[in-house]
């Protein structure tokens, strides 16, 4: 799993005897405990280990709703309530199953800004960043198919509106969406359907997490300078350096999380969630969850419904094409100064398309939100590869130490083993 050297040394017979049969401990300990880690990290490197921890805690709540939910349109909203109400803790499982889905949404869109802002998709990592684009899609499926299962009004209306939007699909559009139905509209085989996916996802979440943490041992971590490991001075081991710091931040983000269970459960959801789903009776204005939101404003931005889905899905394709578009050869933002306030632009485009999602789509509404989704696209086949071109980068510092110290100064306390590092560490 690891391409740096192992230094794992059994001490008893036992162990002896088992890791020459299979190298299971050497392997954690060369993954993370010996594992190089650059020793300029920053806390926004720590949202890796924050949304193993929450990918985590939704498989084990989920599993443990999953015992006691019904998955019929007769029934789901019942045995919701019943969970709540009658199942021993089950509001706690509940609301962290629930509000957990929102704050592992927080974590990847740090993550993902924190790519971006640091080029941390660029060459050798561009399979490492891929498969985290692949992880984000299947995040939003296993979401919004979760949305559903309460049966109330909202959950209802937003499977209406998805399942016909992907009819809109040319060829294969309609055999989705009835797969999805199980029939001639949304009903009790369409909760069945969105159940066994719900349940099946996370643990493809999960297989694709292992190939993303094998790929980011082969090449290495990125760093807030954007460059190599050069020498022994440059890296700390992970154990105790890094895991500290992934155990501090995860402590104070769960702070965060436990704040929304005990104090405010329902601050994230949508309260016509807590009807009963309808289909005579339309909600005034349907919405999907936070976190789906911009997409939701791109969709709606376009009046072609066909084009708007075409946009929708786009705007996801595009983030794994970013290693090919950004034609800078310098990988920190931090050093480069015209694409960094593109960039920050570009975080509060995001941000105010997510505002527009929530809003109706009439008037200037629908204006800004088609201009904001212009900018999106722009900021990745203009903005990326314009820059790269006529940017200036500022002065590079000479290593991964010298970042941190300073020119001409040195370091005292613990590095990683001389050796320790192998050639995907050195490389650009």
């Amino acid at each position: 799993m690891s391409a740096h050297g192992n230094t794992y040394v059994p001490k008893s017979r036992l162990a002896k005897w088992f890791e020459s049969r299979l190298p299971l401990v050497g392997l954690v300990h060369s993954s993370f405990v010996s594992f190089p880690v650059p020793r300029n990290l920053n806390y926004f490197w720590t949202f890796g280990a924050i949304l193993i921890a929450f990918l985590g805690i939704q498989i084990i709540t989920g599993v443990w709703l999953a015992m006691h939910y019904q998955p019929s349109a007769t029934e789901a909203f019942d045995s919701v309530e019943h969970i709540m109400r009658d199942v021993n803790y089950g509001w706690l499982l509940r609301y962290a199953h629930a509000n957990g889905a929102s704050m592992f949404f927080v974590a990847v869109y740090v993550h993902i800004f924190r790519n971006l802002y640091y080029g941390s998709y660029k060459a050798p990592r561009e399979v490492l960043y891929i498969l985290g684009v692949v992880i984000y899609l299947l995040m939003m499926a296993t979401a919004f198919l979760g949305y559903t299962l309460p049966w109330g009004q909202m959950s209802f209306w937003g499977a209406t509106v998805i399942t016909n939007i992907l009819a809109a699909i040319p060829v294969v559009g309609d055999t989705i969406q009835s797969l999805l139905w199980g029939g001639y509209s949304v009903g009790s085989p369409t909760v069945n359907r969105f159940f066994s996916l719900h349940f099946l996802l996370p643990w493809m979440i999960a297989g694709v997490v292992v190939l993303h943490v094998w790929a980011l041992h082969v090449t290495g971590q990125n760093n807030p300078a954007g460059i190599p490991i050069k020498s022994s001075k440059d890296a700390v081991p992970f154990t105790p350096y890094a895991t500290v710091k992934d155990v501090f931040a995860t402590v104070v983000f769960m702070i965060l999380f436990a704040w929304f269970i005990f104090y405010q459960p329902n601050y994230l959801g949508h309260a016509d969630n807590y009807i009963p789903a309808n289909p005579a009776v339309t909600p005034a204005h349907i919405v999907p969850e936070w976190y789906f939101l911009p997409f939701y404003a791109i969709l709606r931005a376009v009046p072609s419904k066909l084009g708007g889905v075409i946009l929708m899905f786009s705007a996801v394709i595009i983030l794994a094409l970013a290693p090919w578009l950004d034609t800078s050869r310098v990988r920190s933002a931090n050093y480069r100064p015209i694409y960094r306030q593109f960039f920050w632009v570009f975080v509060a485009v995001c941000f105010l398309l997510g505002w527009l999602g929530a809003k109706p789509p009439e008037g200037g509404y629908v204006i800004a939100a088609q201009i904001c989704t212009a900018y999106y696209f722009a900021h990745f086949l203009i903005v990326m590869p314009l820059c790269g071109l006529f940017e200036t980068p500022t002065k590079l510092p000479g290593s991964i130490l010298e970042s941190v110290t300073g020119p001409g100064k040195q370091v005292s306390g613990a590095g990683i083993p001389a050796g320790a590092a192998a050639a995907p560490h050195t490389k650009g």
